[in-house]
């Protein structure tokens, strides 16, 4: 798999999905991503292209055609190409074709371009249409973090911590994956939030309208952690699976349909807007410590 490194980090990427598979901190010794064990979870950092979520029936409508799109879309399954490589960066691409066109009826270039600055990763977004219509489409990260960090601790003793102070609510899921119409309480004019497994066990955290462009995961128990920076990402999923040892920080484009969605495409809930030859770029960091 391909990899690129500096003095401070070093990574590797498949390029099944343009998924981040290690993200090692060289002067820590230290393994920032989940190992990705099957037996709970086994992905790493699975990108999320051309929808975020679930659909309403897996289903949409557009331009009087029904389509079907599997949960969190496409671009995670499928083989990118690596387009560019130099010391520092490496981009992939992946090109609309038969395959996905008939899923998604838009023609575009999707890229996912890894850039190391000291000790942390720039990830970013580009997409392109090729078409000749405006294109539809969300975008977003589901990078997962081991949790616990260092030997000798556990989860319970780590915690998100906001950067700026929030009052804000969860929108919780349905047993079908749907965003449901009432919100319920998460913060309340704080900045921490102390991690427990049961605060998962209705599915994930999904967060609209933060104040916040950044969440770390730290704890009082060491001096290491990470900061995730998301500067221009209108939602946020936080995620875990039962029994897991990984917590996701996910910066999202779009997000699930609600449970009331009509389905069509041009209504969906941040659906984004691409002129023809337009381009969309957006970028997230990881920073270690």
């Amino acid at each position: 798999m391909p990899s690129i490194s500096n003095d401070y980090i070093s990574i590797i990427v498949a390029t099944k999905g343009a998924e981040l598979q290690s993200l090692y901190h060289k002067q820590h010794k230290l393994e920032y991503m989940w190992s990705g064990d099957p037996a709970f979870w086994g992905k790493h950092s699975p990108v999320l292209f051309p929808i975020v979520g679930e659909l309403k029936n897996k289903t949409y409508q557009y331009n009087g055609e029904n389509y079907n799109l599997s949960r969190h879309g496409f671009a995670r399954e499928m083989e990118f190409e690596v387009s560019e490589q130099s010391e520092n960066s490496i981009a992939f691409v992946l090109q609309s074709n038969e395959e996905t066109l008939e899923k998604y009826p838009f023609q575009f270039k999707f890229y996912v371009v890894y850039t190391l600055l000291e000790s942390s990763l720039q990830i970013t977004f580009i997409v392109e249409n090729l078409g000749s219509d405006n294109m539809l489409f969300s975008v977003g990260a589901h990078p997962a973090f081991k949790v616990p960090l260092i030997d000798g601790t556990s989860f319970v003793d780590y915690r998100l911590v906001f950067d700026k102070t929030e009052t804000i609510g969860r929108w919780p899921i349905s047993p079908d994956g749907l965003i449901e119409i009432t919100s319920q309480p998460l913060l309340n004019n704080e900045t921490i939030l102390p991690l427990k497994k049961e605060m998962f066990s209705a599915d994930a955290i999904v967060l609209k309208e933060l104040e916040s462009t950044s969440i770390s995961i730290t704890s009082p128990k060491t001096e290491h952690g990470l900061k995730v920076r998301f500067e221009n990402f209108p939602f946020l999923g936080i995620w875990s699976t039962k029994g897991a040892d990984f917590v996701c920080i996910e910066p999202w484009c779009g997000i699930a349909d609600s449970v009331n969605a009509s389905g069509n495409f041009k209504e969906k809930e941040g659906i984004n807007t691409l002129a023809p030859s337009g381009k969309f770029e957006v970028s997230y960091h990881i920073e270690l410590f």
